[in-house]
């Protein structure tokens, strides 16, 4: 990152000061997702204030009205249009997170504060995430484990399988389907993708061929990357999970509302399908005995983008971007498109 000073586009004049930042975040969330390395760096390139473990609302008010760029994370309260447009020109909003949907709104965007978030190194985690339960569930490890921890050896019928050559069918083309498909490309699969908003051109660039939902559940493992919407919810119905063949790996890693639960979850009571689970209706869930029970299943909280590395990158990589903006306007992956705020994550 280079060092920044503000930029005014107004009748031809620039005006050069170190632009002002507030991290509206608590100490606990700016050690997690700002490394040191990241955190000298801002300190000596911006005049910056940090938030209390408080952020109360006046707090948040007075960081964000002093502000040209205001850093958010998890925890940060919805900053609302009147509040943003508090200054001498629109401000920036840094999110170290993925979704803004509750953080700003439309409007505000509309009104002229830019607005980026580090949701596509989130998708860098995802995606390992999503590969390595791919690898898990086809090489049976789980059951595996549990049977040496029971004094059993091999069992035939918990050999696994290889991903190499298989059919991957990805629902949604989002920045987290993308991180997997990038990691999917060694393993010579058969890439099938389905997303109402992407081409076949797109999609050819992606490696995949652009299908129907009908004909993704015919994939011999399925990979869920669709946001929060109501176009998504419910999208995959119970009788699209019964054409799901049998022994085919499930992945879910986007929202638990995109499957109808009951028949999800009584295709892996009938060991028809086998699944990793880490988004659920309600948060921590409350497990049937026969899904705790189910050895083909994997269950993990909520943790797909959950990384170390990942996180204490996510500062620094959204302000990589705001920083090439303010450069020369680039629009680098962190920007918000506000026109296709409705339809993100």
């Amino acid at each position: 990152m280079h060092c920044c000073t503000r930029i005014r586009k107004v009748a031809g004049e620039t005006e050069n000061d170190v632009l002002k930042l507030s991290a509206v975040i608590t100490p606990d969330r700016a050690d997690d997702v700002c490394d040191p390395r990241t955190r000298a760096y801002l300190e000596s390139s911006y005049d910056v204030a940090w938030g209390s473990a408080e952020l109360r609302e006046q707090e948040v008010s007075d960081l964000v009205s002093r502000a040209d760029i205001v850093l958010t994370s998890w925890g940060t309260p919805h900053l609302d249009t009147e509040l943003l447009s508090v200054g001498e020109s629109a401000k920036i909003v840094a999110h170290a997170a993925g979704s803004v949907k509750k953080l700003v709104d439309a409007d505000a965007m509309a009104a002229g504060v830019a607005v980026f978030s580090a949701g596509e190194r989130i998708a860098q985690s995802v995606g390992e995430f999503c590969l390595g339960a791919i690898l898990t569930q086809l090489r049976r490890l789980p059951q595996l484990d549990t049977a040496v921890r029971a004094g059993g050896w091999k069992q035939p019928q918990l050999r696994g399988s290889e991903l190499t050559g298989r059919t991957v069918g990805i629902v949604g083309a989002s920045s987290t389907a993308r991180a997997l498909i990038r990691l999917l490309h060694p393993f010579a699969v058969d890439l099938r993708v389905y997303d109402p908003y992407l081409s076949d051109e797109r999609a050819a660039a992606l490696g995949a061929t652009r299908v129907s939902l009908e004909e993704i559940m015919a994939s011999e493992v399925i990979s869920i990357h669709v946001p929060s919407t109501p176009e998504t919810e419910g999208l995959i119905g119970a009788e699209l999970i019964e054409k799901i063949r049998p022994g085919t790996i499930l992945i879910n890693s986007a929202r638990a509302a995109t499957l109808n639960i009951p028949a999800t979850e009584a295709a892996i009571r009938e060991g028809r399908i086998i699944a990793a689970l880490d988004v659920f209706e309600q948060e921590p869930p409350t497990l049937s005995a026969d899904l705790v029970s189910a050895p083909n299943v994997l269950l993990t909280p909520h943790v797909a983008g959950d990384t170390r590395e990942g996180h204490l990158a996510l500062a620094g990589f959204v302000m990589a971007d705001v920083e090439a903006w303010l450069r020369d306007g680039t629009r680098r992956p962190s920007f918000v498109d506000a026109a296709r705020l409705a339809v993100s994550a």
